[in-house]
C-alpha cells in the first residue's frame, strides 16, 4: 500500500510550514536519511529527510507552497512492487486530489461574481496524529502507524530512532505487542479549565478601514513575525511580570577586557562586554540555583546546567539561541561560540535545538544607545535580563569622593510564578558582584 509523506513538524511547536523547495522528483527512489525537502519554518530553513524507503510516486504539495499544517500529506511513497495505480487505489489523499494550501484562486482579488455561492468542494483532511496519553503529539512514519496497528503496539511506548525522535519501521518491529495500551488516558479532571479570551485589539477590517483615506502598504506577516507576535502577547498577557533595577560600574571589567583582548590577539579572539554579561549569568544562576528555573504549567523546573539564551536581532526578528553549559566554559569559548550562533541566526540557519530551551535570556540594546529598558520573559524562561548603554557619568565613591564612572543600568524581568522578589534580588545582585569584580569569572 503506498504510504503517505507527511508535512513534518520540525520543532515541538511547529504547526505549520512552507514546503520551500523539493529536492527530489516523481520517480526517484529514496532510502531512509536521503533529503527530500527544504521546509521552512517559523525561524528557519531545514532539510527534511526520507524515514522510509521506496520510489516517490507522486508529489501532491508543490514547492512553494505556504501554510501547509503538519501531517498534510505532500507525497506518495511506493514500496517495492507498487505503482502508480496502486496510487489510485489508494484513497483521495493518495490521489493527487490534495490542494496546495495556497492555490492561485485564493490570492486573485474579488471580482464582479464573487458574490455567486462558491460550489462545493471536497476537503482533504490529513490524518489525526496519534498522541500519547499525556495529549502530547507522537511522531511516527505512516508506515511505523501501519505496522503498529497490525501488531497491536502503542506507539506512545516506543522511542524513535529516526530523525528529530521520529518513530520508524524498524522501531516498531523491534517492539512487542505487550506494549500496547500501557499509558493511561489523561483525565480531562486533571487538566485546569481554559483561561477566559483576553480581549483582542480591532480586527483587521476595522483597522483598514480607519486608513482607507491614508497612503500605506501592508506588509505580509512571515511566519517568524506571526510567531514573536503569538509568543510574547501570550508572554504579556499570563506572565506575572515584575521588574528590578540596578546600575553596574564597569570601569574595572573594561580594563580587564583590554588586558585579556591585548593577549588573545593571537588566537584572533576578542571578547566582547556581552560575553562578559553572558558568563556573569551562568554563574549568578548557578549561586542562586532556585532561580536557574522555568514554569511548566503545573510546575517548576529547576535546571542544573546554565542554559542561557542571547537576543538576536535579524531582517524581519530575533532569534535567542540558547549557549548551553555556559558556567562551564570559557569567556573565549563563549565568545566563539555566540560569534558562530549569530552569523547563522542571521542566516535562519540554526537547528531547533539550538534556540529552544534555556532558563534565563539577555537582552542588550546597549549598542543603539538605549539607556534602560524592561525586556519581555520568553515563556517558559524565569527571567531575562535587558542590558542598556555603559555611559560616563559622575559617581560618589565609598570615601565620599565624587568621581566620573563608566556606569551600565540593568533592567532584570522576571516570572513571580518561579522567582520570588528576594530571590530575584539575589540573582541580580551577582550578576552586578561578578561584573563589578570580573576576576571572579575566572576563578
Amino acid at each position: 500500500m503506498p504510504i503517505e509523506i507527511l508535512m513534518p513538524a520540525l520543532s515541538p511547536t511547529m504547526e505549520e510550514g512552507t514546503l520551500a523547495k523539493w529536492l527530489v522528483k516523481e520517480g526517484d527512489t529514496v532510502s531512509s536519511g536521503d533529503l527530500l525537502a527544504e521546509i521552512e519554518t517559523d525561524k528557519a530553513t531545514m532539510e527534511f529527510e526520507a524515514v522510509d524507503e521506496g520510489t516517490i510516486g507522486k508529489i501532491l504539495i508543490e514547492e512553494g507552497s505556504e501554510g501547509v499544517k503538519v501531517n498534510t500529506a505532500i507525497a506518495v511513497l511506493l514500496e517495492e512492487g507498487e505503482s502508480a495505480d496502486d496510487i489510485e487505489a489508494g484513497g483521495s489523499s493518495a490521489s493527487g486530489e490534495a490542494a496546495s494550501p495556497k492555490s492561485e484562486a485564493a490570492e486573485k482579488p474579488e471580482t464582479g461574481d464573487s458574490n455567486k455561492p462558491a460550489p462545493d468542494t471536497p476537503q482533504t483532511k490529513a490524518p489525526a496524529a496519534p498522541t500519547d496519553g499525556d495529549g502530547g503529539r507522537i511522531f511516527a512514519s505512516p508506515l511505523a502507524r501501519r505496522i503498529a496497528a497490525d501488531k497491536g503496539v502503542d506507539l506512545a511506548g516506543i522511542s524513535g530512532s529516526g530523525p528529530h525522535g521520529r518513530i520508524v519501521k524498524a522501531d516498531v518491529e523491534s517492539a512487542k505487542p505487550s506494549a500496547a495500551s500501557t499509558k493511561e488516558t489523561a483525565k480531562s479532571t486533571d487538566k485546569a479549565p481554559a483561561p477566559a479570551a483576553a480581549a483582542s485589539g480591532p480586527s483587521s477590517d476595522a483597522v483598514m478601514a480607519m486608513y482607507q483615506d491614508r497612503d500605506y502598504e501592508e506588509v505580509k506577516l512571515d511566519g517568524m513575525r506571526k510567531t514573536i507576535a503569538a509568543r510574547l502577547t501570550e508572554a504579556k498577557q499570563t506572565v506575572p511580570h515584575f521588574y528590578l533595577r540596578r546600575d553596574i560600574k564597569l570601569d574595572a571589567l573594561m580594563k580587564f577586557r583590554a588586558e585579556l583582548n591585548k593577549q588573545l590577539e593571537a588566537r584572533s579572539v576578542k571578547l566582547s562586554v556581552n560575553d562578559f554579561i553572558i558568563k556573569a549569568c551562568a554563574l549568578a544562576l548557578q549561586a542562586v540555583p532556585d532561580a536557574n528555573a522555568v514554569w511548566a504549567g503545573d510546575k517548576v523546573l529547576k535546571l542544573k546546567p546554565s542554559d542561557v539564551a542571547v537576543a538576536v536581532a535579524i531582517e524581519g526578528g530575533l532569534f535567542t539561541p540558547v549557549l548551553k553549559d555556559a558556567e562551564m566554559k570559557s569567556l573565549s569559548a563563549l565568545s566563539t561560540e555566540m560569534k558562530d550562533l549569530a552569523a547563522r541566526a542571521r542566516d535562519r540557519k540554526l537547528a531547533p535545538q539550538e534556540y529552544q530551551g534555556g532558563t534565563f535570556a539577555i537582552s542588550n540594546l546597549g549598542m543603539f544607545g538605549i539607556d534602560n529598558f524592561d525586556a519581555v520573559i520568553n515563556p517558559p524562561h524565569g527571567a531575562i535580563l535587558a542590558v542598556g548603554a555603559g555611559k560616563k557619568q559622575p559617581v560618589v565613591g565609598s570615601d565620599g569622593e565624587l568621581a566620573v564612572a563608566t556606569v551600565m543600568s540593568v533592567t532584570l524581568s522576571v516570572d513571580h510564578r518561579v522567582i520570588d522578589g528576594a530571590m530575584g534580588a539575589d540573582l541580580l545582585n551577582q550578576i552586578v558582584e561578578n561584573l563589578e569584580n570580573p576576576m571572579v569569572m575566572l576563578a
